[in-house]
């Protein structure tokens, strides 16, 4: 079996294939394996892209800072993650991507999984934790073992890839792991001798885990209309997940192989979709200020504080609602 190293660095040379030309109302993408993203992939079930005139070329891709270096190459247009970790080190004011969306918010599907043998967040001192770095449930880690006047200090963390949850967390060494769906169900479903359960969530910390929609500085400047077309497609594939759902997860399941069943699983226990209007209430629009400009800095003092960012970023610089302003003035929703 390839090595997962070679199957990242195929997709990313396949990526830089298109001759410049070519590329000009193609969207390249790069994301993690998180159904929060669906919509974006739907959309070309749908037929969206192409009735736009653009075209799309998506690919799973865990390790951000394989992301970083393709979006600074010039290897990717866009990007999808969430607030906290588009925040992360090492991002500073002149590191490429802009906030142009939300496509939508964590409320279960990510969560910190303990064994049978921790009762509390203070169980966990001393004991060793796996957790890919700038992933939300070490957020949310960081933020419960605050409450009991912990730290991440206090804790041993391995690092992993969060694709490996269930490998790691058969490991009784392994306390705890910080993960995400739908590898958070299938550790507890899959590894039950190890009594499993869900310490912290997002559920607990509603809005605090935003997915966002980045765009390449360079890109955006150069063709904006063409990531107008993917804000566009994203939404009406969000309009359709709310007016269909079943057929959107039938669409949906192929690309995370997952089930139609899974899927509508983790839509409705782990994550809600952001339609356009609330994507606008998020950024806000005519060059004002949204709900994300708040959520965004108080993210990024928790990032600070627990040492997963080295330098304040201003939403002003950070968010570009220019896009979201009238999107769908004189277009078919």
């Amino acid at each position: 079996m390839p090595s997962r190293a070679l199957l990242c660095a195929t997709a990313l040379a396949a990526l830089t294939a298109l001759p410049a030309a070519a590329q000009d109302n193609h969207i390249r993408i790069l994301a993690p394996t998180w159904v929060g993203f669906a919509p974006a992939l739907v959309a070309q079930d749908l037929g969206c892209y192409e009735a736009e005139g653009v075209s799309l070329d998506f690919r799973f891709e865990d390790d951000r800072a394989n992301v970083m270096a393709a979006m600074e190459r010039g290897d990717i247009d866009a990007d999808m993650r969430t607030v906290g970790e588009h925040q992360g080190r090492p991002r500073v004011p002149e590191t490429p991507g802009t906030i142009i969306g939300t496509i939508d918010i964590s409320v279960g599907g990510d969560g910190v999984l303990v064994d049978g043998t921790i009762d509390s967040v203070a169980d966990l001192k001393g004991k060793t934790i796996a957790i890919e770095p700038n992933i939300p449930a070490r957020l949310l880690l960081q933020m419960e073992l605050a409450k009991v006047g912990l730290s991440i200090n206090d804790v041993e963390l391995r690092e992993i890839a969060t694709a490996d949850t269930i490998a790691v967390f058969a490991d009784s060494s392994i306390a705890a792991v910080g993960t995400y769906e739908p590898f958070l169900s299938q550790a507890s479903g899959i590894l039950t001798e190890r009594a499993p359960r869900v310490l912290v969530s997002s559920r607990d910390e509603p809005d605090i885990i935003v997915d966002i929609i980045t765009a390449r500085d360079e890109a955006l400047a150069a063709n904006p209309a063409k990531f107008e077309s993917l804000l566009r497609c994203v939404y009406r594939a969000v309009d359709f997940q709310r007016e269909n759902p079943d057929q959107f997860a039938d669409y949906a399941a192929p690309y995370f192989g997952l089930t139609p069943a899974d899927v509508t699983e983790i839509v409705e226990t782990s994550l809600a979709y952001t339609t356009y209007e609330e994507a606008v209430e998020f950024l806000g629009s005519d060059g004002g200020t949204g709900k994300l400009h708040g959520v965004f800095d108080e993210v990024m003092q928790l990032n600070i504080d627990y040492g997963a960012a080295d330098t304040v970023l201003d939403p002003a610089g950070e968010i570009d609602n220019s896009l979201l302003t009238g999107l769908f003035d004189g277009q078919d929703r």
